[in-house]
């Protein structure tokens, strides 16, 4: 009798694994490692607790840095009730087979990454140096940006949402710095009755251009928007819904709209390398004094002349009695509702990889995914960034075709 009872037992559990199997394979498990960032003026992090706690119920390890929410004001606790290690030691968090990182790496992390390491960061063109590039490649990494990474309706997930939130925070700021608390003129953004409604001019009729169209709109303000792209100019009047005024980029005509109105938003950039000169100094010089310049795209080297770079610290400059803010990290400065936004994206993605068996297998198949791939396994995979810095390129579908699957 007692001979069969080990038999009985096996087979009743195997019977509910088979079950198992059914249902789900499991997955490969992922190490993530969240390091406190440093640099950058950055306050965002990549996964908030919500979307950590759905990591480790699905059993992944979540390895992060003391207070490395807090520029988002979410504590250790929070992170630690939702079932990440809390580390005092950096380096360990870097001992993460993938490391998730809000704001690019730096010269200071690269003795810290490991050897075949996975980096899922931005990757800052302006800032990107190519001895930083090198060593990467050398320690063989394989890095995913957050600009590149495609989903499914071929957009850009994550730069989307930071454009949203620029876009929104844009006329945030205005108001702010036209109100006479920060020795503005002492103008409500908006429009009352009987006062004719503050006048916003708009250059880019991107998602930053639409949603401080949006934002501008809603407060009451009267809107034009400018933009090369007629096709862009179309398609914002048909995302709101309503007639804005608008035209292409012609200087004339911008320099007659900028002497009168209040807030003139720059909002426009190329793929890649240095944003257009648009507004010449002359422009400025003749916009009334105590406007307000807002240039969005200061992280590609600005669309105003008269633009330099301030910090959240010191967001503005006056020059020729107009209020320039040209903070690069906007979204930093909104930095919960960007958490929450990259770590969306991010976390179905990562439990993505682990259901297709890791990044290696997600890769073969996966073509937004590759799209994202800017390193793998120290090839250098992006061909702008090969370019510029002279380094050679590889390319990647040749490369994962040439390992043959698995």
């Amino acid at each position: 009798m007692s001979s069969v009872k080990p038999i009985v037992s096996t087979s009743f559990n195997y019977e509910t694994l088979e079950e198992k199997l059914d249902v789900k394979p499991q997955g490969a498990v992922l190490h993530l490692g969240i390091p406190k960032e440093t640099a950058f003026q950055e306050n965002r992090i990549a996964l908030t607790p919500e979307g950590v706690n759905v990591l480790v119920s699905n059993g992944h390890q979540v390895t992060m840095e003391h207070t490395a929410g807090d520029g988002s004001k979410y504590t250790d606790k929070d992170y630690s009730e939702a079932g990440a290690k809390i580390t005092y030691d950096r380096e360990e968090v870097f001992r993460s087979p993938i490391l998730v990182k809000s704001a690019p790496v730096i010269e200071e992390d690269i003795p810290l990454l490991q050897l075949n390491q996975t980096i899922i960061s931005p990757i800052h063109l302006s800032a990107m140096k190519s001895d930083l590039l090198r060593k990467m490649m050398e320690k063989r990494i394989t890095g995913l940006s957050f600009e590149n990474l495609k989903d499914d309706s071929g957009t850009y997930p994550i730069v989307r949402s930071m454009s949203e939130i620029a876009g929104g925070a844009v006329m945030l700021i205005a108001g702010q710095y036209l109100g006479s608390a920060n020795s503005g003129k002492g103008v409500l953004l908006g429009g009352i009755s009987g006062i004719p409604p503050t006048k916003v001019i708009i250059i880019g009729a991107g998602v930053v251009g639409e949603f401080a169209t949006r934002t501008a709109l809603a407060l009451g303000a009267s809107v034009k928007v400018f933009d090369n792209d007629v096709y862009r100019l179309k398609r914002l009047q048909n995302n709101l819904g309503i007639r804005v005024w608008t035209s292409v980029i012609e200087p004339k005509i911008l320099a007659k709209q900028l002497k009168t109105c209040e807030v003139a938003v720059g909002a426009i950039s190329n793929t890649y390398g240095r944003a257009p000169l648009i507004v010449t100094e002359d422009m400025v010089q003749a916009m009334r004094p105590g406007s307000v310049i807002i240039d969005v795209s200061i992280d590609r080297g600005g669309c105003f002349e008269t633009s330099e770079i301030t910090t959240h610290e010191h967001p503005t400059c006056i020059k020729h009695g107009v209020i320039h803010y040209c903070v690069p990290n906007i979204p930093s400065g909104f930095a919960r509702t960007a958490s929450q936004a990259i770590s969306n994206v991010l976390m179905p993605l990562l439990l993505n990889v682990s259901e297709e068996g890791g990044f290696d297998e997600m890769v073969w198949h996966n073509f937004n995914l590759r799209h994202g791939i800017y390193l793998y396994k120290g090839h250098l995979t992006n061909f702008y960034l090969s370019q510029r810095f002279d380094l050679k390129f590889t390319d990647l579908n040749l490369l994962i075709a040439s390992r043959g699957h698995g």
